[in-house]
């Protein structure tokens, strides 16, 4: 028996009591939580990047990366399904899951083998201390002067006073030695300017002032959604000019143009594939839930108790 469990695992570290009444029917290999963002071709290509190439593999620490930007950007809004987001709110929609599995794949350390990575990302989220609010941003969209947009409090089935977070920005700390002052960047939003998932690592300053101008910060991004592409920031001198003037351009790496004859699956027919296979790589283990309940819980608690005001934004804004 293979029990395939989908998102949302509760509400927080009290409400996952789901986990705890199903380890009570099946083993723990019997269960498959299933994270969607797992299964897709970028997210998963970060074990080859960085574990298959030494150009990453030397550098992956806190002595040449300065930080770690993880993205995820929609432009639509909640309209139709803000009933059901109002009871979650976008830090348990996306970052609590999507965005966190994200950086525990980032941040591991070396593997020995594949079937380490669940028991490292448990190490990497185990050094996360719980979120301050102080570390923390919220806003909530609101309807474009024109109208052609609606706020989500628009929405029937919402309260006119409700206060749940359509966007929000926080700073992860890592306490170990590979990441010790590494600020790890999530952004979740919708009703956005754009919409894009994305992982954007940005290496440390150029020593030394041989250069006018000061260069820009070299950048690893590997971009999930829409249309998978992996491109790095970097300066260059400009041609045909004397001395050191330079500009910043991109080593590009785009999927559609370079693997044209390749079939990507979408991210759940993989993992249904996975779960017929037996192989659990890919899934979320208990103690991976319990672990990014302990870093969410007590900051969603003292949002909800202190009814803290989300900052408000223009639908089609940055936020």
């Amino acid at each position: 028996t293979r029990v395939i469990i989908e998102k949302p695992f509760g509400r927080d570290s009290a409400t996952s009591q789901l986990s705890d009444h199903l380890s009570k029917l099946f083993t723990e290999n019997q269960l498959y939580r299933i994270d969607h963002y797992l299964g897709k071709e970028m997210v998963q290509n970060l074990m080859t990047l960085r574990f298959g190439n030494g150009i990453f593999s030397h550098l992956w620490n806190r002595s040449a990366i300065a930080n770690v930007q993880i993205t995820f950007k929609e432009n639509i809004g909640t309209y139709g399904r803000m009933g059901y987001f109002d009871d979650f709110g976008i830090i348990r929609d996306v970052m609590q899951n999507h965005l966190l599995q994200i950086v525990a794949l980032v941040a591991m350390p070396v593997l020995f083998h594949a079937h380490d990575i669940r028991d490292e990302k448990v190490r990497v989220l185990r050094a996360i201390p719980p979120l301050k609010i102080e570390d923390c941003v919220i806003g909530q969209y609101v309807g474009d002067k024109l109208h052609k947009k609606k706020s989500g409090l628009d929405d029937e089935k919402v309260p006119a006073d409700s206060i749940t977070p359509t966007y929000a920005l926080t700073v992860l700390k890592i306490n170990n030695e590979q990441w010790e002052g590494v600020p790890f960047i999530m952004r979740a939003g919708k009703g956005l300017n754009q919409g894009k998932a994305e992982i954007r690592v940005q290496f440390k300053d150029v020593a030394g002032d041989i250069f006018d101008g000061n260069p820009k910060r070299n950048e690893l991004v590997m971009r999930i959604q829409p249309g998978e592409a992996i491109y790095m920031k970097i300066n260059m001198k400009n041609p045909g000019s004397s001395g050191f003037e330079f500009h910043e351009t991109e080593m590009d790496l785009t999927y559609e143009n370079r693997y044209t004859e390749h079939y990507i699956p979408d991210a759940y027919e993989r993992l249904i594939l996975d779960v017929f296979q037996g192989n659990q790589m890919n899934f979320v283990r208990a103690d991976e839930l319990s672990e990014a309940w302990r870093i969410f819980t007590p900051v969603l608690h003292q949002m909800e108790r202190e009814k803290v005001e989300p900052l408000k934004y223009v639908f089609g804004s940055r936020g």
